[in-house]
């Protein structure tokens, strides 16, 4: 048996309520790792283009990685799988906090859950004893009275809980999975469990050892990798202005996306920045399992309307999206929208871009107030904003079709799908490429992936100086839109495929070679750089290929106008990369079939993927 692994997936039937072990599929993890790669591979063949995603049909899946449990840095992390409701493709929401860790201190590598219930329930692990319990009590209820309840029933705070809110009860299309005040979010996966009429599981594991391949030398891997992560300036930086540190110079150079993509420059940007944030009220960091750089915030906002004791502050994407997007400058109160949306279990990136949305479109007059309930809206309107987002959640008037997504409300006002920034259908997030042509191939290309995703492919990020030299990415001009930046991005977008099932946080970078070394000191599977490049490959075509069988083509690959728009002013003044261009050279570097989208047959079979 592969090391590094327990060997054990938990399955769950919700129909049935049959709870059983099913043996770690040798094959697929010898193949594809752990979390999103194995996840993909298994549901590849459980799921075609005809599965409703909200129905008992969908399987959802959440995994952990081997080395998770080893305290190699920042893998603790665990990653939720499933045909995403919002999009119809691959749908993937990775987090941290304690709970993956404690699923595999538990003995299990991950969770099947197949079926749906007929009322709520929840379900409870402590090692071998894994029971289906009545929720019924907890329907209705926020997140975060969910997890004190449940660990008050447990009789154990140091159990770990992941559950929905309101938003994932109501099937929201975006509703997320909280852990910890931390956030599965994108692709739906909340609403899959609102379907399932899942509300929670909470999970406490006493079996610490687990089984290495060479714990010595692993333990040296450990250590060097830790030491390589703990000298970077991206450690430094993410630890003193969490994720939002680079928000102030993306303002200057283009990449802030402001007034829904309209804008790359804000003259208050700074009253919402993570200096801000640190000099304001940040108390504290927040640490996930083995995590070693804390990007988490803990705030306390001592006086005034928003007033409270110390809580989870927001991360970057969330300030932009409720902040810049939205020109709202008031960073407590986007902390308390940021706690709002915790509490009802919704994302925030989709949130805040679908408000901004609205914004946009009532000023050139494609939407006036009766169609949204007599409301009006307005640029930097914290009430406007809250008011949505309650609509939202409670699908109530508007609020049940913005709740269905951004393409949904541009479809029922007819409004240009060139004038909404979606991809797939999911917002994109929000690092603009007009001021970095690598993230056109992050957004354009999101049907290698979960959809538009900085995480997906970060070029961005790289740039700033991550140490990638040894897989071939090589420093380049960020408006570079030939064969090379194709290249750059083909790379990246592997290795961060990689990332999604080793499961490691983006943000923590030790050397390529390192993670090698710790993945084969691990699992006992030879590693290298050569396999550094293989397995991301393989388990990115694997993610293409799912989509591919959902229905997606070389039509899906593609940018809307108002994201491709050169802008008048800012860093990014009068840029925009020939995505058409970056395409096809995209697909030729990873030989992809450029009419179809599909990688050939070569390809497939160069990667062991022929049998798909």
């Amino acid at each position: 048996m592969l090391k590094g692994f327990k060997g054990v997936i938990l399955k769950v039937d919700l129909t049935t309520k049959k709870i059983e072990k099913e043996p770690l599929n040798q094959d697929i993890a010898s193949s594809f790792l752990g979390g999103a790669g194995y996840a993909c591979r298994e549901l590849y063949d459980a799921i075609d283009k005809e599965t409703d995603p909200l129905s008992p049909d969908n399987i959802l899946m959440i995994m952990t990685g081997p080395l998770c449990g080893t305290f190699a840095p920042n893998t603790g992390r665990w990653v939720i799988c499933s045909k995403s409701p919002y999009t119809g493709f691959w749908g993937e929401s990775n987090c941290g906090s304690f709970f993956g860790a404690e699923i595999k201190k538990a003995g299990y590598d991950g969770i099947k859950i197949i079926g749906s219930s007929d009322e709520p329930v929840y379900l409870e692990i402590k090692d071998d004893q894994v029971a289906l319990k009545d929720a019924s009590f907890l329907w209705g209820k926020g997140t975060f009275f969910t997890a004190q309840k449940l660990k008050e029933l447990f009789g154990d705070e140091k159990a770990y809980v992941a559950c929905i809110g309101q938003a994932g009860e109501n099937l929201v299309k975006y509703a997320n999975i909280v852990s910890e005040q931390r956030a599965a979010g994108r692709t739906g996966m909340g609403a899959i469990l609102g379907s399932k009429r899942l509300k929670a599981i909470i999970v406490k594991g006493t079996t610490i050892k687990l089984e290495i391949n060479d714990e010595v030398k692993l333990k040296e891997a450990i250590m060097q990798a830790r030491k390589t992560v703990n000298s970077s300036i991206a450690t430094r930086m993410f630890a003193e202005l969490g994720t939002s540190g680079g928000l102030d110079m993306y303002n200057v150079s283009g990449e802030l996306p402001v007034k829904y993509f309209t804008k790359s420059n804000w003259s208050n940007a700074y009253k919402i920045s993570g200096a801000t944030m640190a000099e304001t009220i940040l108390v504290s960091n927040r640490f996930c399992h083995s995590c070693m750089i804390g990007c988490g915030r803990r705030v306390v906002i001592k006086e005034g309307k928003y007033k409270t004791g110390e809580i989870e502050g927001p991360e970057y994407e969330t300030l932009v999206s409720f902040g810049a997007l939205n020109l709202n400058d008031e960073l407590e109160a986007i902390v308390h929208i940021n706690n709002k949306c915790f509490e009802y279990g919704i994302d925030t990136i989709s949130t805040g871009s679908i408000i901004a949305c609205l914004n946009l479109h009532y000023e050139l007059k494609n939407i006036d107030s009766k169609d949204i309930d007599g409301l009006v809206p307005e640029w930097g309107s914290i009430n406007f904003i809250e008011k949505i987002l309650e609509k939202i959640v409670f699908r109530e008037g508007i609020g049940d079709i913005l709740a269905e997504g951004s393409d949904a409300f541009a479809k029922r006002f007819g409004i240009s799908q060139e004038e909404i920034a979606t991809v797939l259908g999911l917002e994109v997030t929000f690092h603009d490429l007009r001021s970095n042509y690598g993230m056109a191939i992050a957004y354009g290309m999101g049907g290698a992936h979960k959809g538009p995703s900085h995480n997906l492919c970060d070029p961005y990020y790289t740039l700033l100086g991550v140490p990638l030299d040894e897989i071939g990415m090589k420093f380049i001009d960020k408006y570079t839109d030939d064969e090379k930046m194709a290249e750059y991005c083909s790379i990246d977008m592997d290795y961060r495929a990689l990332y999604s099932s080793m499961i490691m946080c983006s943000f923590c970078n030790p050397l390529p070679s390192e993670n090698a070394a710790m993945l084969e000191h691990a699992t006992g599977i030879k590693f290298g750089l050569d396999e550094v490049k293989l397995y991301g490959e393989r388990i990115l075509t694997m993610k293409r290929m799912f989509n591919i069988k959902m229905g997606l083509t070389s039509y899906h690959d593609r940018l809307p106008e108002i994201l491709m728009r050169p802008l008048k002013e800012g860093g990014s003044a009068g840029k925009t990369p020939d995505f058409e261009k970056l395409k096809q050279l995209f697909y030729k570097y990873k030989d992809w079939n450029p009419d179809t989208g599909k990688p050939n047959d070569t390809k497939l079979k160069e990667l062991g993927l022929d049998s798909l």
